[in-house]
């Protein structure tokens, strides 16, 4: 399996432990290259307008990383979407984007609605928002399969949608059959598995899925 880590500029108090990823390839989006550098991670391409680093900071990105795409601060994309297009053009199996989440609710925003866009144009990459406390990532019409993670217990479908049609939970401490669901619902928030898996299914819309904890 090819997997791709972009590590973002988010807190780096909120991004999880990476070390079991670390031999992996991984890019750095503006400031979140330097913090890889931090890690003793060096990124296969870094991209960014590099406005929230030092001089010596950049000089030193500079330094560690020849495939480095430096953009000017007007421009119509996020840092992370630069970043984001330029994985899926490695045709990965799965991508998973770090310091994306837990600061600024405006990049927040973003970056889960880029996944959603993404994941309906790129259906072949498996995209994950991660930090210390979430996994969020979106699916069209299907049924999955989840299994029980014991940090992360809570499992929410939010419509991204206005609507998500024909639900169906198998497995869950609060399941569902063939339910329709209207995009602001509170429906389906704090789900539990009562086994080690679960499966999830629609037929219609875009759920957003979120794993968390307390």
């Amino acid at each position: 399996m090819k997997i791709i880590n972009i590590m973002g500029g988010g807190p780096p108090s909120l991004v999880p432990p990476i070390e079991k990823f670390m031999e992996e390839e991984w890019v750095g989006v503006d400031r979140g290259t330097v913090e890889l550098l931090k890690r003793g991670i060096k990124p296969i391409a870094a991209f960014g307008d590099f406005d929230s680093v030092s001089i010596e900071e950049l000089a030193g990105v500079k330094a560690e990383i020849p495939n480095l795409a430096k953009y000017k601060p007007e421009k119509d994309e996020t840092d992370m979407e630069l970043a984001l297009i330029w994985a899926l053009e490695q045709e990965p199996d799965c991508i998973r984007l770090f310091g994306a989440s837990g600061g600024r609710i405006d990049h927040s925003l973003a970056n889960i609605q880029l996944v959603e866009k993404y994941a309906v144009l790129a259906p072949q990459s498996a995209i994950y928002i991660l930090d210390n406390r979430n996994a969020v990532w979106i699916k069209g019409p299907g049924t999955y399969q989840v299994h029980k993670d014991s940090t992360k217990k809570y499992i929410s479908f939010l419509p991204s949608t206005e609507t998500v049609k024909g639900l169906t939970l198998k497995g869950f401490k609060y399941p569902l059959v063939d339910q329709y669901v209207e995009k602001g619902s509170t429906l389906c928030i704090s789900n539990e598995l009562l086994e080690d898996s679960g499966t999830f299914s629609f037929s219609e819309g875009i759920l957003i899925i979120i794993r968390s904890n307390d």
